[in-house]
């Protein structure tokens, strides 16, 4: 998504749906960081499946970046 940098920041300050995508995108992502550095308590379900839903959001926003970059 590095190469949608520009495109991501606009859309963040005019769509609020893909602002909220976002945003639980990342929120997503330092949950996963988390719960991967510590081994002991990680729960290898819970992690996959935080892995699944971040990468359902990672297609949703791709999906909205393609489409804006049509319009």
């Amino acid at each position: 998504m590095e190469e949608h940098k520009a495109l991501i920041q606009q859309l963040r300050q005019h769509d609020p749906h893909f602002a909220l995508l976002y945003a639980e995108h990342q929120q997503l992502d330092q949950q996963i960081n988390r719960l991967a550095k510590d081994p002991i308590t990680c729960n290898l379900e819970q992690l996959e499946s935080l892995k699944k839903q971040k990468l359902r959001l990672k297609d949703e926003i791709y999906h909205l970046l393609q489409r804006s970059q049509q319009s």
